[in-house]
């Protein structure tokens, strides 16, 4: 595009990676792309100036300038954070692209949405009792609800999601997430498992440590090496899906924790897909992560059954909680989004949805099903 040509290095590499990337991604990234670069095409010159003259005022340096940033594009941004970063201009880079999303948001027009938007987090699984008060940081937006009959409480809300797919089947539009064994679901889900991917993670271990011994190899290196893993790389079925599959390899290469801890990769890969694919149902259970230990170590012995931590686990799941609620508030339609998060096999649960009064608490006795009513009315 002659646009292009008009844009400072320093963004254009960013830009450039996203549209090379366009197959793989996800309907909302691709309708955002389409978005982004209609806008930009219809800007004059002197627009174009007014937009990214932040961006044009960084300096790099000759050898970033120098690097096959057109087929190389992650490894230029990787480069490029690290040299705006040791030079102090990060913050300026920071400001600049803040200054362009908001212009950038400011002229497009947003769609209405078929329905509500709705997340679900399950948290707690193999956990017999705990003390503790839960959903602290959510009790203040919501209501708590401590008289919940737990009976078929994980089948009621997949039941609930599957309906949601039925009456508006759109790919990628309604996820199930688990950090453990997934349980039968209907095709229309999108559903990424960390027991189902235990080969693909296995796999990376292995090349991570095998990248770690190598001679010279640092953390910087070690982090391109990972940005051009495939999911062939790592044995993945050539017959899968390949956007879904891409997106998969990323959870584990771009995330910190999430090859190891089944807690970790639940909170980033919902974190990820709210972010990238925006869907209208997502439901994430949390399973038992393995307990601490050294990185080096869990790293360099994987251990095929590892000792688990069921309440360490419940504890990192409901910040995870809130830190759905908070990404899903970032998508359009926050306003009128709905949340739920249930303390799996107990009668705890809580619900943030328009209708329901926040920061109170209701003892009426209740199924998931009439639960989940409340929350969608």
């Amino acid at each position: 595009m002659t646009v292009f040509r008009q844009l400072p290095l320093s963004f254009l590499v960013a830009l450039l990676r996203e549209v090379i990337e366009y197959d793989f991604k996800f309907p909302a990234e691709r309708t955002s792309i389409d978005k982004e670069l209609a806008t930009l095409s219809s800007l004059s010159s002197a627009q174009i100036e007014q937009w990214f003259h932040s961006f044009a005022a960084l300096s790099l340096s000759s050898k970033l300038e120098d690097i096959d940033w057109i087929n190389r594009p992650a490894q230029f941004i990787e480069q490029e954070s690290a040299y705006l970063w040791a030079t102090h201009q990060l913050d300026a880079f920071s400001r600049a692209a803040i200054e362009y999303g908001d212009r950038l948001r400011s002229s497009l027009s947003v769609e209405p949405l078929p329905m509500r938007r709705l997340g679900i987090a399950v948290v707690g699984q193999g956990v017999t009792s705990y003390d503790s008060p839960l959903f602290r940081n959510l009790r203040a937006h919501g209501t708590y609800f401590g008289q919940i009959k737990p009976d078929n409480g994980l089948e009621l809300l997949l039941a609930e999601v599957e309906a949601r797919a039925k009456a508006h089947p759109i790919p990628y539009g309604h996820w199930y997430v688990d950090g453990g064994q997934a349980v039968k679901q209907s095709q229309l889900l999108s559903n990424v498992s960390y027991q189902a991917l235990e080969p693909v993670r296995d796999n990376l271990l292995k090349y991570i440590q095998a990248q770690v011994a190598r001679p010279g190899m640092g953390p910087e290196e070690l982090r391109s090496n990972l940005a051009l893993l495939l999911p062939g790389d790592l044995g993945m079925e050539r017959a899968g899906d390949p956007v879904l599959d891409r997106f998969q390899v990323r959870v584990f290469t771009e995330g910190s924790g999430t090859q190891i801890f089944s807690t970790t990769f639940a909170q980033w890969t919902t974190r990820e897909a709210l972010r990238r694919a925006q869907p209208l149902t997502m439901l994430v259970r949390y399973a038992p992560r393995q307990r601490q230990r050294p990185m080096n170590e869990l790293l360099s012995r994987p251990d095929a059954n590892p000792e688990l931590d069921p309440v360490g686990s419940l504890v990192d799941a409901d910040m995870a909680a809130y830190y759905h609620w908070i990404n899903q508030q970032r998508l359009n339609g926050a306003e009128q989004a709905s949340f739920l998060v249930w303390f799996e096999g107990h009668s705890q649960a809580l619900v943030i949805a328009p209708s329901l009064p926040r920061g109170t608490k209701s003892d009426s006795p209740m199924d998931l099903k009439q639960l989940l009513s409340l929350a969608v009315s």
